[in-house]
């Protein structure tokens, strides 16, 4: 992503300051690296997770021939060595939804303790400020792939049945070393979930409010909606746009925008569609909807299923509307 993700961004015209959010080339303080490298080391394992999820195939013949045929042990032996290397992945998957999680609350406590405001955070660390937008932009890629995924819980479910079935024969497991019981129930919700890493993150962001009672709850949601105002200003302007290298950049807007919003409507008592909220939400969507609808699609699916408050009375009807 080029210079055009410094953005002049002003999240109301009678609210200043106005300042440069750099999400490309943002570089970190000395008051930042600790964080820094924290978070750096966890965001650096995100594309190995997301290629082993786009390279999930699943084990569906293998468990549907073990089913049909019930007493054949060397299908069932078959179907069995199938599913384990697949659930040691989705294990993988799972422990990183925990260190993104930590990620996120280490960010949280950077960009919103006192004594400055949450928009004089995102100006002077912009390098952590960035690391939140990836790890934003990494939910909601890895979601939208899971989605497409059905394998993935047909997969868990036939693992889970296998090994409640050999547990009642007494038979010891080595996977079980690996994936034991209270780590198989922890893994299954996770995995019940249409998008898992956004409700990890979701809430984390809502428990780290909870956990931090002496914070303003301002401080937290203001830092949500002035990074959504950043993003927004920047699809919407055709000065940025125009000069955007690659269609990569404008989904990275999207995504971040978009899970800013969710986290906000998680957190904000009011939500994000309430006419006092602080988020543009009827720009943001036509953002949006002015986008190719294949690139879009997921997005509009995020903030119709995976929001809190969209159906409230208190959300504008013409809100409603564009949603639906």
């Amino acid at each position: 992503m080029g210079n055009l993700l410094k953005v002049l961004t002003c999240t109301e015209l009678d609210q200043g300051p106005n300042f440069f959010l750099d999400f490309e080339n943002a570089q970190p303080t000395d008051c930042e690296r600790e964080v820094w490298n924290q978070v750096n080391a966890v965001l650096q394992e995100s594309e190995s997770i997301l290629s082993g999820l786009q390279a999930y195939k699943g084990a569906g013949q293998e468990i549907r021939d073990a089913i049909q045929n019930p007493n054949d042990m060397l299908l069932q032996e078959r179907a069995w060595n199938s599913v384990c290397p697949l659930v040691i992945r989705l294990k993988k998957f799972y422990a990183f939804s925990l260190k993104l999680e930590e990620a996120l609350k280490s960010l949280l406590e950077s960009l919103t303790c006192p004594p400055y405001t949450p928009t004089q955070h995102l100006e002077r660390e912009q390098a952590l400020a960035k690391q939140f937008a990836e790890i934003l932009h990494f939910t909601l890629r890895f979601d939208e792939l899971k989605m497409r995924i059905p394998a993935i819980q047909n997969d868990f479910s036939y693992y889970r049945r296998t090994i409640s079935r050999n547990r009642l024969n007494n038979m010891n497991l080595d996977i079980e070393n690996e994936v034991n019981n209270e780590m198989a129930n922890r893994m299954s919700l996770f995995y019940a979930e249409a998008t898992p890493m956004l409700k990890t993150l979701s809430t984390a962001t809502t428990n780290f409010v909870t956990e931090n009672k002496t914070l303003p709850l301002e401080n937290t949601t203001d830092c949500l909606s002035t990074m959504a105002s950043v993003c927004k200003v920047m699809l919407e302007t055709p000065e940025y746009t125009s000069r955007f290298n690659s269609e990569d950049t404008l989904l990275f807007c999207m995504r971040v925008m978009v899970g800013v919003i969710i986290l906000y409507d998680h957190v904000h008592p009011n939500g994000a569609f309430n006419k006092s909220s602080k988020i543009d939400m009827k720009g943001c969507i036509k953002v949006l909807k002015d986008q190719p609808a294949d690139n879009v699609e997921g997005l509009l699916n995020a903030l119709k299923f995976t929001t809190k408050h969209l159906n409230d009375e208190s959300t504008p009807k013409n809100i409603r509307t564009m949603l639906q």
